[in-house]
């Protein structure tokens, strides 16, 4: 079985410290039942998350997903 490599595209700004400047733990997040422990933890690793979780996030950090995401090619696309 060949092993398909995955490309992010998107790229995340900062989440973890724009929620902390909001008052939002990951203790917080999970304990109020906002976030899963399996979305916090694609967060952190930057993998893809729903359209539902950026809506909580920009919800929670008072923000438009535009401060929270960026696109960036990969190489062949340059």
């Amino acid at each position: 079985m060949v092993q398909k490599e995955v490309l992010y595209l998107i790229v995340y700004e900062s989440i973890f410290e724009r929620l902390l400047q909001n008052g939002w733990t990951a203790y917080r997040l999970q304990k109020e039942r906002q976030l899963g422990n399996g979305t916090i933890s694609r967060l952190k690793m930057g993998e893809s998350v729903s359209t539902d979780t950026i809506d909580t996030l920009c919800r929670l950090c008072h923000c438009q997903p535009g401060d929270l995401l960026r696109y960036e090619p990969n190489e062949k696309e340059r």
